[in-house]
């Protein structure tokens, strides 16, 4: 692992978590189209992992950055999701479609949970031009209305080629293009993909989806009611 990868500093606690994130999350979303069969050992590692508790090291890493344009709901929300993906992911666009949505409803809305997004692009140079696309996007106040076009069904197997995203920025309503363009190959994009990318690394996430509820790991494009019960049970222990 590279040194830029040791960045985010992890204890035992953060240690056992990445072991969790690694193993699980590689079993739970493989990448393409193949289907995901985690063996016996790794399905009960899975289902197991986000019962084992929380790491407040992890915690901390919700940044409650009231200005950040990736990011959905109150930055004092009692519960933080944080939410590494890629738009290259069959299974991110799995949960953005089947899950986010109703988490945003039941949990953001009420003011109980803020998701914070990371790019954390695995799948090569498209995947890395859309998470910059995205950033770039969101410096027009239009980050989640690109999310929902890049991960609409069928959108990922039409491919992230510039030109593509140019498209997607206009279903997501971008007013400047010529801005995007430039934001998307701006220093500042780079380095917030990278920044993302590191903090996932360290944390020993392999593949995508992972997430953080309060500091509590869960790998892969789970069912609903572990979100739930994941949100339910960091907002009693918040109270």
């Amino acid at each position: 692992m590279s040194s830029s990868r040791k960045s985010v500093t992890i204890g035992v606690a953060v240690v056992a978590a990445a072991l969790v994130l690694g193993l699980a999350s590689y079993t739970a979303t493989k990448p393409d189209n193949e289907p995901a069969k985690p063996s016996t050992a790794a399905a009960a590692d899975a289902s197991a992992a986000p019962q084992e508790g929380t790491y407040p090291e992890l915690e901390k890493l919700a940044r409650r950055d009231a200005k950040d344009p990736l990011a959905v709901g109150r930055a004092d929300a009692p519960v933080v999701l944080v939410e590494y993906a890629d738009f290259k992911c069959g299974f991110c666009g799995k949960f953005a479609r089947d899950t986010e949505p109703e988490l945003i409803k039941k949990y953001v809305d009420q003011g109980v949970l803020r998701i914070e997004w990371r790019n954390f692009p695995i799948f090569g140079q498209e995947s890395e031009d859309s998470a910059r696309a995205a950033w770039a996007a969101g410096q027009q106040g239009k980050f989640w209305q690109f999310h929902a076009a890049a991960y609409a069904e069928g959108a990922k197997e039409k491919g992230f080629s510039k030109g593509r995203l140019k498209t997607l920025a206009q279903q997501a309503g971008v007013a400047d293009i010529d801005r995007f363009n430039r934001d998307l190959d701006s220093a500042a994009a780079k380095a917030s993909v990278k920044k993302d990318q590191e903090e996932a690394y360290g944390l020993g996430a392999t593949s995508t989806p992972s997430f953080l509820v309060n500091g509590r790991p869960i790998a892969g494009a789970q069912p609903m009611e572990t979100f739930t019960e994941a949100i339910e049970a960091a907002h009693k222990a918040a109270k």
